[in-house]
């Protein structure tokens, strides 16, 4: 019977495929933590306050990077280099959505547009993040190996995707709800369509590594490409919409436990 929990005990439990997953994993972690050091590093004066959140946010991804290391260098492995076309950070940059790494680079100051687009992008991928991990943590948070950091990881995510909500939306009150409103929604949409060809092309090669039937490749080539189109017929609006998040200042200063980590 095909299920998530059976494809993923079939990646876990297969070396290369397990070095190739956590690869992918650590590659865009670690580029969401640079991403995020120099946005911190570049906040406009009338957006400090949010400085420290935002490197946080970009701590915790280097934090998910080095999770991803230690997993592969306890099974004995080294990280792979990671398929251009299953390099998800840099597909959405190559798409034009968020803040390119070349204008990361200079030592500019960014506008107050730049803090929209970036929170924008935040929220969306975010919002993606923090599906993928609870996903993982219902199919694969009892593995031994990996069951802990999945859920470590995941409760970092619904942080981010919390922090995302309460400064759009405070920014939102501050008059600029138009402008979110239309950076969301053109974020959400170009997502929708890297984030199938991301997994059909993550699919396709750990297909090859675990020399997967053309049946089985196909049937999750399908779901992929269902998800696709609930989500391009509406499900999108998920990925746009901001409420009050439960959770009040999700990043905010970091316990002593956590700076511990």
């Amino acid at each position: 019977m095909l299920s998530a929990k059976a494809v993923f005990e079939e990646i876990f439990g297969n070396d290369a495929a397990f070095q190739l997953f956590c690869s992918i994993a650590a590659s865009g972690e670690a580029q969401g933590g640079w991403e995020n050091g120099r946005i911190a590093a570049l906040v406009p004066e009338s957006y400090q306050e949010l400085a420290p959140k935002i490197a946080r946010h970009g701590a915790d991804e280097d934090k998910h990077g080095r999770i991803f290391r230690a997993l592969l260098r306890k099974r004995g492995l080294e990280p792979v280099s990671v398929p251009a076309e299953t390099d998800y950070t840099m597909l959405l940059e190559d798409a034009g959505i968020g803040l390119t790494h070349d204008r990361l680079r200079r030592d500019t100051t960014l506008t107050e547009r730049d803090i929209i687009t970036y929170l924008a992008h935040s929220r969306v991928t975010e919002q993606r993040a923090s599906e993928q991990m609870r996903t993982l943590r219902k199919y694969a948070g009892y593995h031994p190996d990996v069951g802990r950091a999945i859920r470590m990881i995941s409760d970092d995510e619904d942080n981010h995707l919390a922090y995302c909500h309460e400064e759009l939306l405070r920014l939102a009150s501050a008059g600029h709800a138009d402008t979110i409103r239309s950076a969301l929604r053109a974020t959400a949409l170009a997502e929708i369509g890297i984030y199938r060809d991301v997994s059909k092309a993550v699919m396709a090669h750990l297909g090859l590594i675990l020399r997967w039937p053309r049946s089985k490749s196909a049937i999750l080539t399908a779901g992929i490409q269902a998800l696709y189109v609930y989500e391009r017929l509406g499900g999108w609006r998920r990925m746009v919409s901001l409420r009050e998040p439960a959770r009040r200042n999700a990043l905010g200063p970091p316990s002593p436990a956590e700076q511990a980590t």
